[in-house]
């Protein structure tokens, strides 16, 4: 961790198209002595926590950070350069937002892989193992996602909820009804949250029959659904083709879906090597390929636009694939162990320099909340210690890391966000560790780091007092949604 209390520390990384962090950018008006530009749309003074491409964890306390009317972060510099700040962006003291001592900003969450769907059923039956869970729990529900009624209802609530979390970026997996999914879409531009959406792809499913897709008509469909979904010109919303995994996808669905891709440049999503059995059917299906990644990669939907949910089970060869194409894995612990998929080696991953995000896996994981998914990847880690796996496990710090930068490098979305970089939006998190209703306490001999843990692992909605999607604050909610 690094810490930088007030001090004339040098910022080491310069972001791509901006300038570096500790030097802002220069108003176009003020640099050509022309009238100053409108007020900054915020300006905040305190403590900010992020991570960057050198440190894990950075403490930046006394710090001011201005946010232009596109919430673009156009300065992030220490208190002392007030007066010079003032006079260059054109606002006064009184514009300055002060945060208490017991308040900081972090960048919000991001949520790599979470089923829209499934969360009428979160925290509940999580009893079967994939498979079983898949055919006992999980299609019949989606199915249910004809009715629009009942998909506006469950949609509206976990948009909701994950932003109340602080999940601000959230790459959901719909159904595969393509109006239902253009409807979670519109949905989460009406509350402001940053997504990937994508319309599930299957063609295979003996178990529930009724739940399928012919073949043409998924590729027809998910088509129409990127078309749809680009016509309507959501700022921060946009599409992701889903194949939901190999075991529901014929090799011409999924050959289809690789061209669509590749055609329309499109980010790709699904699930890969979760359980043994799963790997398994996989090869029995498919014995012309070598191994479930290359299923995907021969496909051409191993690219670096795929994210992978799971990926517990995967060889060396198949990391280095990984790491060959730059896709990246969503790690969802929760999920892994409440269905006793497996356990994914995140230091293994990360030695084999494969991006990684956490995720939440609703519903398989029972948490809607990424600081539960930080948590379930620090109990990972140990686990990996307790039986003699690794030598060194994942710290507070990279969990944190991979929940916020992390994931916005595995949806290809760190040079928008993930930090409080100049030239990057402003996706963050106002936290109170002494919120009336806060679920921990602190004493008088809690330094900021002993908040920020214990924030880290025992804190929730209650603490997170605001939440910003592109400098708009959009929790509290407004009266408008």
């Amino acid at each position: 961790m690094v810490t930088a209390p007030g001090s004339r520390r040098q910022h080491r990384e310069t972001p791509r198209g901006g300038s570096p962090r500790g030097a802002s950018s220069q108003p176009a008006a003020a640099a050509m002595g022309s009238p100053q530009r409108p007020p900054l749309a915020h300006v905040f003074k305190g403590t900010f926590v992020h991570s960057s491409a050198s440190a894990p964890m950075e403490i930046l306390h006394g710090h001011l950070v201005g946010v232009d009317d596109n919430g673009t972060i156009v300065f992030v510099e220490q208190a002392d350069q007030l007066e010079e700040l003032a006079k260059t962006w054109g606002f006064k003291t009184s514009d300055i937002r002060q945060l208490s001592k017991h308040e900081f900003f972090m960048p919000g969450l991001v949520d790599t892989h979470i089923h829209a769907p499934q969360y009428s059923f979160t925290g509940t039956r999580v009893d079967l193992p994939l498979l079983q869970w898949l055919t006992s729990y999980t299609f019949p529900t989606e199915a249910k996602y004809q009715d629009s009624g009942f998909a506006e209802e469950v949609y509206t609530r976990v948009v909701r909820r994950t932003l109340k979390n602080g999940t601000t970026t959230a790459c959901y997996f719909a159904t595969i009804h393509t109006d239902s999914s253009l409807l979670l879409a519109e949905i989460i531009d009406k509350f402001g949250q940053r997504a990937f959406v994508g319309k599930v792809c299957m063609d295979m499913n003996d178990s529930v029959p009724q739940y399928r897709e012919i073949t043409a008509d998924s590729v027809q469909e998910t088509e129409r659904f990127v078309k749809e979904l680009l016509e309507k010109k959501y700022p921060r919303v946009q599409p992701i083709i889903t194949p939901r995994f190999g075991p529901s996808c014929t090799e011409d669905l999924l050959n289809a879906l690789g061209d669509l891709a590749q055609t329309h440049d499109l980010h790709v999503q699904s699930h890969i090597s979760e359980n043994e059995e799963e790997v398994k059917l996989v090869e029995n299906m498919f014995p012309a390929y070598q191994n479930y990644t290359e299923l995907y990669d021969k496909n051409k939907l191993l690219t670096s636009k795929t994210v992978m949910a799971h990926a517990c089970h995967l060889s060396e060869e198949e990391l280095k694939l990984f790491s060959l194409r730059g896709a990246a894995i969503s790690h969802c612990p929760n999920s892994n162990f409440s269905l006793r998929s497996g356990v994914l080696n995140v230091r293994k991953v990360l030695e084999h320099s494969v991006k990684l995000g956490l995720g939440t896996d609703v519903a398989g994981g029972y948490s809607a909340s990424m600081l539960d998914a930080i948590r379930k990847t620090m109990m990972a880690s140990n686990s990996l210690q307790i039986n003699k796996v690794n030598e060194t496990g994942i710290t507070l710090e990279e969990a944190f890391q991979l929940a916020t930068l992390g994931g916005s490098q595995a949806l290809g979305l760190d040079y928008v966000i993930g930090n409080f970089e100049v030239g990057k939006e402003f996706d963050a998190l106002l936290i109170n560790t002494k919120a009336s209703d806060s679920p921990f306490d602190l004493f008088s001999a809690d330094d900021f780091e002993d908040a920020l843990q214990k924030f880290l692992y025992l804190g929730d909605d209650r603490n997170i007092s605001e939440v910003y999607v592109a400098g708009k604050q959009v929790v509290p909610f407004s009266s408008s949604v």
